[in-house]
């Protein structure tokens, strides 16, 4: 698995979002799911005119 560094701004936003012991993976797991559902939902919303 690739490593990324984040700038201390970027962890506390992250750290905000935690739940009950959380770890990192499953919020960016998560993040990545709602980005593609929302990008999925934008791309396909076009098709219909």
């Amino acid at each position: 698995m690739p490593q990324i560094h984040l700038d201390e701004d970027t962890v506390a936003r992250l750290d905000s979002l935690r739940q009950e012991g959380e770890d990192y993976d499953e919020i960016v797991t998560e993040l990545i799911n709602i980005y593609e559902a929302e990008e999925l939902t934008l791309f396909h919303g076009g098709d219909e005119v």
